[in-house]
């Protein structure tokens, strides 16, 4: 727990030195571990860097990583009523903090929706990057939200600030975290109840972190993703991995396999688990990013 003793603050240790960073769009909170070549890394909606927490120990002692919460409903410091939270609007707070950090020659890391955010990114705001690695994300034939699971309702709730509130309340019941349209498609084991808290409480309790999670969800599409998938196959030049979870409930795997057909490159699977490759398998995730970075150099 954190001095507060709030549970929504909480962020493991392992992920290292907290920091935040003022942008030109809001205030972003990260955590640092580690030394060398620089690797980023992109979460989903409703979850925050805790999301990394078992994955960054097992790379940290070769690579500097750094891991924000972005704003995205788990997070922890809102960003400015006005602030842009689409699609382009997140991608943007990525190339952001690139530039205010001065990172160059970055490997961009994207889980879940993390990755969706990423390719727009990396097709807008390509000058700092050195590698891409989309790890269990939106493809060209995915929808975003993603359709398996029932994820559309999280969009068509956010329509109002009443059928968003009432849509979450149920995660306040820790049997509900399991089910197949809250995180049980996307992670194969449960997850710690200390770091479940950390994803849902902000949501529940925090009105200005739901305004934020409301904003960024609701304002999402496959328009999107499509475009920057399009912009990648045509322009960008710097190496692409996929790594795929060979169980993905969420974002099938032969969608990946096409993907990297498409971006001409590979993609390896991780076994035993589903989107949340870094919660249910950390040691064989950090075993295919660790042998392909040191590959690619």
């Amino acid at each position: 727990m954190t001095e507060t003793g709030s549970p929504e603050l909480w962020r493991d240790a392992r992920l290292g030195t907290a920091h935040e960073v003022r942008l030109p769009k809001g205030a972003i909170r990260y955590h640092e571990a580690g030394e060398g070549p620089v690797l980023v890394f992109v979460h989903g909606y409703l979850v925050n860097a805790n999301i990394w927490r078992k994955l960054v120990p097992l790379l940290a002692d070769r690579f500097r990583c750094i891991t924000p919460d972005w704003p995205l409903g788990s997070h922890i410091v809102p960003m400015p009523r006005g602030a842009d939270l689409t699609p382009p609007g997140i991608a943007g707070l990525i190339g952001d903090l690139l530039d205010v950090l001065d990172l160059c020659d970055v490997t961009l890391i994207g889980n879940d929706s993390g990755g969706a955010y990423s390719q727009i990114a990396a097709a807008e705001r390509p000058r700092r990057l050195g590698r891409l690695v989309l790890n269990s994300c939106e493809t060209p034939w995915c929808s975003w939200p993603p359709g398996p699971g029932g994820f559309g309702l999280l969009k068509a709730a956010a329509g109002t600030p009443l059928t968003h509130h009432g849509l979450y309340q149920i995660l306040r019941l820790p049997s509900s975290w399991r089910w197949r349209n809250t995180y049980g498609r996307l992670a194969k084991y449960p997850i710690d109840r200390q770091v479940m808290h950390g994803y849902v409480r902000p949501v529940l309790t925090r009105a200005a972190i739901r305004f934020d999670g409301r904003k960024a969800i609701g304002g999402v599409s496959n328009d999107f993703s499509r475009r920057a998938a399009e912009v990648l196959q045509r322009r960008f030049t710097k190496p692409v991995l996929c790594a795929w979870a060979a169980e993905d409930r969420v974002f099938p795997l032969d969608h990946g396999l096409r993907y990297a057909g498409k971006l001409g490159t590979e993609l390896r699977t991780i076994a035993d688990s589903y989107t949340y490759t870094a919660e249910d398998q950390p040691e064989r995730t950090a075993e295919v990013l660790r042998d392909w970075l040191l590959r690619v150099g």
